[in-house]
């Protein structure tokens, strides 16, 4: 049996590991920034020398994991992911942390560890200074890098306090801003602990920060550099303001200076310590020769390659001119690179022959979440079936054509060769216009940028392709027929929507692989064929609203725009109405009413899915779901489940509706309004026709006639798509179904987090092995749950993200960050484009996700951006507005059919507006003001 001498001694065995012993594999046992270190060394930079104390130590005096002093016992058990009472609020979280720091400070070090850490430190010469750092586990990671979350202590001498200053980094990875940071990415306390390095104090003239890519555009290859005389604490604490260069790292040179007042610097104390001093104003004093700032990007830049991938980077130059790295990670702010036909990007950079500029697709379509590995798989396949119906040659269908791009799980496309065309410059910004106005202003920013100066002037090329597609598709003759047979056009069009319809089902008695087939053809040769089908009509509904303005010599879009209230033949429209009568009729029954208002949207799901809410409610929302349960909110992704797998949503919007008590607000009365002013104006505008002649009011009102019918079918062709993409859905969920009987998944939505490729290989792997499997199935199906596993991870950290780029060059510059603000004439509004005409000042309701979201009616919505699983929501709005869109975007066509004033494309509306501010939203002058 051991004495316990001999536990206090054995405690240090091991503890102490010098850093050119450290590298990336020991994450666990050093934290990251002390493996990070390691791997500089590695890579030959200028490192200054030290040791680390791994998180055994800390492990030892706290117990972790399983025998947790008290204190900690507590806050591991709030914090512990799975809990089920969620993280606790910032002041009963803080007060846990204290607690946490408190047992740490109190603790008793054993002399085993306190014995290691003079041993080390006094190898590294008497009474040396050195920098006490924290490193903990979870900390300088690729996606999160925790920076300055834990404590660092400068010019520390004498192993007592260098000893006091370890105890004193154990406790700070319970500080209150520590803490609450791992609790928002979920991260589990029990896999924990931190690490301290011990670094021998440069003798600093300047130091600083340096990032090898620029945080702010994006861009790659220019480093970033702030520099401050004496120690970079002054610069990483923001205590000065620093001198501030950018260098173009591959040519060597500095690209800008911009030099700081530099008032203030921290410097070392003999003897221990630091301090804070003034220093006279230098306004024409640089802490960096040219030659030094390029060397340090040079450094940077070895560093970047060595870890492969952009990294921010602390340093100092010592009175010797000798530059050093005394700590580095990654920069987790970076937008990814987008990544071309499912390829990696030649040197992270994205450069694959010249600048190229890609295109947000997500946001275009209201999207701002990631999508699926599987979800974007499924538009990989669509997409190129695009490609090869205007007769492009694609390779490999399932990574897409050539122009497709993705990054950080969203997807982009290559614009670079519309932009490049003068008939490119006249489309693209047009049609953005209409789909995501900002977007629009940011590609037009580019034609002034001589990377995308016009190589193709004339339109063979497009025409080419685009001429041929069309006849393919019999576009020209719809277009004639919505002419002079508008109502047998719309008798075709739904005999062509029930036979696409017919065409998608498959026998319920087909296999996993026969299903896969069937996914994967309706992908590549079925769905797309709905568009060119249906959109000519909604097209010759806006050009003949268009036409109708030039027959009244011009008339201005505010006279236009009503005409385009209340539309008939659009599918959401009627779906929205469809849902607003079904809470008419459950007003009526008490139970029903009462389930709905009561109960919490996701439990009552639950209920309804078992069968157990009351009749009227199920037989209402069965048939309801019947016809659009294979909507959704992000529903272009198969990955998301529809409302039919999950109907909160709906259920959340009905208990809205019931809460509506002015029958003036009912949406199907408003609805009906709308669609009388726009026949008034129709009438207004023929009128106006007729004083020019009578011939002019005949063509007008034909104009306008067909506008209405047509327009409102803008929404159908997506509708389609979307059933399609149920389909393909549903016959995924039945192989993922028959995945995870074999084990081979561990769920059967873990399909969606598999491609096509990986799913017809786990489909194959099953079929081989049989049900029973062997050691060989077990070790293939442990493969792919682990692969489930990362991605799953991968994309919850995605839909944390915010900020999604709408262009990007390949460089990483996002063009948007380089174009200045627009000043807006109205003291303290913001600006966007106008959307629907009107004004309305009501309290905000800022929504991230329209699943769960409460409404109460009249208020202004704000949101990242809609498509039709919002819709719902805009029944009771009192107005709109958005982060992205343009004036013909989904939700402005809607907000206009329901006569509700709406902005769109207003920067970070949702940062900006918060819940419950009273603003006013001018839809005419495209402002949003704060009453």
């Amino acid at each position: 049996m051991q004495r316990p001498e001999e536990a206090e001694e054995s405690a240090g065995d091991g503890l102490v590991r010098n850093l050119r012993s450290l590298d990336g594999g020991m994450l666990a046992l050093v934290g990251g920034k002390a493996a990070n270190l390691g791997e500089l060394m590695a890579a030959g930079l200028p490192v200054p020398d030290g040791f680390c104390l791994t998180t055994d130590a800390y492990r030892h005096i706290t117990g972790a994991p399983h025998n947790l002093l008290p204190a900690l016992a507590g806050i591991h058990a709030a914090l512990k992911p799975g809990s089920g009472s969620g993280a606790p609020e910032l002041p009963a979280l803080a007060g846990l942390a204290a607690a946490a720091r408190s047992a740490i400070q109190e603790a008793p070090i054993p002399s085993g560890i306190a014995a290691a850490v003079e041993q080390a430190y006094n190898s590294l010469g008497p009474e040396v200074p050195v920098a006490v750092r924290s490193s903990a586990t979870a900390e300088d990671l690729p996606f999160a890098s925790f920076a300055g979350q834990q404590d660092t202590y400068l010019n520390v001498v004498g192993a007592g306090p260098v000893l006091e200053a370890v105890r004193k980094c154990w406790a700070s990875l319970w500080t209150d801003r520590a803490t609450a940071y791992r609790a928002s990415l979920g991260i589990d306390p029990d896999d924990v602990a931190l690490a301290v390095v011990v670094q021998q104090m440069v003798d600093v003239e300047a130091a600083g920060v340096l990032f090898t890519a620029n945080p702010v555009t994006g861009r790659r290859g220019h480093a970033v550099i702030d520099a401050s005389p004496g120690l970079g604490e002054a610069v990483v604490s923001g205590a000065v303001n620093p001198d501030h260069y950018v260098v173009d790292a591959a040519a060597g040179r500095v690209v800008e200076r911009k030099l700081g007042d530099k008032r203030v610097a921290v410097l070392a104390l003999r003897g221990g310590g630091t301090e804070t001093v003034d220093l006279p104003p230098a306004p024409d004093s640089s802490c960096l020769s040219d030659a030094q700032a390029t060397g340090l990007a040079r450094l940077g830049q070895q560093a970047e390659q060595y870890f492969g991938a952009p990294q921010d980077i602390e340093w100092a130059i010592d009175h010797n001119g000798t530059l050093w790295l005394t700590q580095s990670r990654p920069i987790t702010t970076l937008y990814p690179v987008p990544a071309r036909n499912g390829t990696t990007q030649a040197n992270g950079n994205g450069n694959t022959g010249g600048t190229r500029a890609y295109l947000c697709f997500s946001l275009a379509q209201g999207l701002t979440r990631p999508l699926t590995p599987m979800g974007r798989a499924a538009l990989r396949l669509i997409a190129s079936s695009i490609a090869g119906a205007a007769g492009f040659r694609v390779p490999d269908p399932r990574r897409g054509p050539s122009p497709y791009a993705e990054a950080g799980q969203r997807i982009y496309i290559d614009a670079t060769t519309p932009l490049r065309s003068t008939v490119g410059r006249q489309i693209l910004p047009r049609v953005f216009d209409i789909m995501e106005a900002r977007s629009a202003t940011v590609l037009r920013q580019l034609f002034n940028d001589p990377a995308f100066s016009v190589t193709r002037r004339t339109p063979w090329g497009l025409l080419r392709h685009v001429v041929p597609a069309a006849a393919r598709a019999k576009a020209p003759e719809t277009v004639l027929r919505g002419l002079v047979r508008p109502a047998a056009a719309l008798r075709r069009m739904e005999r062509f929507t029930a036979e696409f319809d017919a065409a998608l089902a498959l026998p319920g008695d087909a296999g996993p692989g026969e299903r896969l087939d069937h996914a994967e053809r309706l992908l590549q040769t079925r769905l797309f064929a709905i568009v060119p089908a249906i959109l000519p009509l909604p097209a010759l509904g806006f050009a003949m609203l268009a036409v109708a303005g030039k027959l009244l010599g011009g008339s201005r879009w505010d006279e236009l725009q009503p005409v385009l209230r209340g539309l008939p033949n659009n599918v959401t429209t009627e779906m929205d109405l469809e849902l607003w009568h079904l809470a008419a009729a459950i007003r009526d029954d008490a139970e029903s009413s009462a389930a709905l208002l009561t109960q919490d949207p996701s439990r009552l799901a639950r209920e309804f899915l078992a069968g157990r809410v009351p009749p009227r409610l199920e037989a209402g929302l069965t048939r309801f779901l019947d016809r659009y349960g294979h909507r959704a909110v992000a529903e272009i992704d198969v990955g998301m489940p529809r409302w039919s797998d999950d109907p909160a949503h709906i259920l959340g919007v009905l208990a809205n509706y019931l809460r509506l008590e002015d029958p003036g607000l009912a949406p199907d009365v408003q609805f009906s309004k709308a669609a009388e002013a726009a026949d008034a104006q129709v009438e207004r505008l023929v009128a106006q026709a007729r004083a020019r002649s009578a011939v002019h009011a005949v063509l007008v009102r034909g104009a306008l006639r067909r506008a209405r019918l047509f327009a409102g079918l803008r929404e159908l062709p997506k509708y389609q798509l979307v059933l399609g993409l149920a389909e393909v859905r549903r016959q995924l969920v039945h192989v993922g179904s028959t995945l995870t009987a074999a084990g081979v998944l561990g769920q059967p939505d873990d399909i969606f987090f598999l491609d096509f490729d990986e799913a017809r290989t786990a489909v194959t792997r099953q079929a081989g092995t049989g049900e029973t499997g062997g050691t060989g199935a077990t070790a293939e199906a442990g493969n792919i749950l682990d692969l489930v596993a990362e991605r799953r991870e991968a994309y919850a950290r995605e839909l944390g993200r915010r900020h999604i780029p709408r262009v990007l060059l390949s460089d990483g510059t996002e063009p948007e960050a380089l174009r200045p603000a627009a000043a807006s004439t109205v003291a303290g509004a913001l600006a966007g484009s106008p959307a629907s005409a009107g004004s309305v000042t009501a309290a905000a309701r800022v929504i991230l996700d329209p699943v769960g979201a409460h409404l109460e009616p009249g208020e202004i919505l704000v949101a990242p951006s809609t498509d039709p699983g919002w819709t719902p929501l805009f029944l009771t709005a009192g107005g709109l507005v958005m982060e992205m869109g343009g004036p013909n975007s989904h939700g402005a066509v809607v907000a206009r059919e329901y006569g509700i004033p709406a902005v769109v494309g207003v920067p970070d509306a949702t940062a900006r507006i918060a819940t419950g501010e009273r603003i006013t939203v001018d839809g005419g002058a495209g402002t949003v003001a704060p009453e």
